[in-house]
Formats: structure tokens, sequence, C-alpha cells
């Protein structure tokens, strides 16, 4: 399986859209978009920013490993 490593965030309050490297060994959980500034965290249940807003699961749920055990 190839996992992907690129993921594009979007905002869900400006929309603004922007790619970005996950990490592949730490969760992102706080993200601040690069327009409007608003600082995102993962929705509920998710366990980071990219498996809420990106385009990209983060890496260790792609391999189904589990986020930050």
């Amino acid at each position: 399986m190839t996992v992907t490593i690129e993921s594009v965030i979007t905002c869900p309050s400006c929309s603004h859209q922007a790619a970005e490297i996950m990490p592949t060994d730490a969760c992102a959980y706080f993200y601040e978009c690069t327009s409007c500034h608003l600082l995102l965290k993962p929705l509920a249940g998710d366990c980071c920013v990219f498996c809420s807003y990106g385009s990209a699961k983060c890496p260790p749920s792609q391999e189904q490993k589990g986020c930050c055990a």
C-alpha cells in the first residue's frame, strides 16, 4: 500500500485550500488557516486536522495503525 504524505487542507470558515506535507510519526492537532487565521482542531472522532479537513487522512490512519496512540 502506498501512503500519501501530502494533503490539501480546506478551511471550513473561508474555504481556503493549502497543500501541506503530513508528519508520518506525529499528529497535527492544530492548524492555523493561512488566509483567515482560524485555528482548526480535529472534529469529534478524528485524530488530527488532516483526518478532519484534509484531502487525505494522516499516514497512520491510512495504514490502519491508529493515530497518536
